[in-house]
């Protein structure tokens, strides 16, 4: 009986592990897709909120591409040496970019809030990715939510809050390219490219630290 059980348990696991493997190379996906779509518009658009999303978002891809390398070695029972070494690395390479690009974005901001350089042009490639963006992000934070607590993984946990931190990036930035596309606007660009400074900042300093995860993923 007691077999049986452990057996069981071990299928469930497998089946949790595939399902956070498909939801990481999900976000690795989007994410280079979600990137390369962004800084291109947002560099055609001079807008400094789309080109910061779009940079965040390849630094997030680093988190999920790590993560699911530890994930797949478990799941083919590898022995993953230095894993726990390699994810730290990682996570301070991705804090130190994280930061690189606070610095960016307040330097940008300010420089255009003061009139040197060209206003932010309206981006309807940008209203539409960041829109699909608060479509997609909520779901998938969600699934790795779900998956993580089944798999008692607070790795995972992490990343998906990194995920829910992806949908206020994405609020700022469509509310941004929406003022200024609708209104006209032009400050607004800057403006809501400045109000993530906090969250990247605050995910910059958690990768520098070393921190498994955030402060959100304490247990209980």
């Amino acid at each position: 009986m007691t077999q049986s059980l452990k057996k069981t348990e071990q299928i469930e696991r497998r089946k949790n592990l595939q399902r956070s493997l498909w939801l990481e190379s999900f976000t690795i996906a989007w994410n280079v897709l979600e990137g390369l779509i962004a800084i291109g518009a947002g560099i055609m658009a001079n807008s400094v909120a789309l080109v910061s999303f779009g940079v965040d978002s390849f630094v997030e891809t680093t988190s999920a591409a790590v993560l699911f390398w530890r994930l797949r070695g478990e799941l083919q029972a590898k022995e993953l040496k230095h894993a726990e070494e390699v994810e730290r690395k990682a996570g301070k390479i991705a804090g130190l970019l994280l930061l690189v690009l606070a610095a960016y974005i307040v330097i940008d901001a300010i420089r255009r809030l003061l009139g040197y350089g060209e206003n932010a042009e309206g981006s309807g490639i940008g209203l539409v990715l960041t829109g699909v963006s608060l479509v997609v992000m909520p779901v998938l934070a969600w699934q790795k939510l779900k998956v993580a607590k089944a798999l008692g993984s607070k790795a995972l946990r992490a990343d998906a809050y990194e995920t829910i931190t992806c949908i206020w990036l994405s609020v700022t930035t469509f509310i941004g390219l929406g003022l200024n596309a609708w209104l006209g606007w032009s400050w607004a660009d800057p403006v809501a490219a400045l109000l993530v400074v906090p969250l990247v900042v605050r995910e910059g300093l958690e990768g520098l630290r070393g921190e498994e995860c955030c402060n959100h993923c304490e247990d209980d």
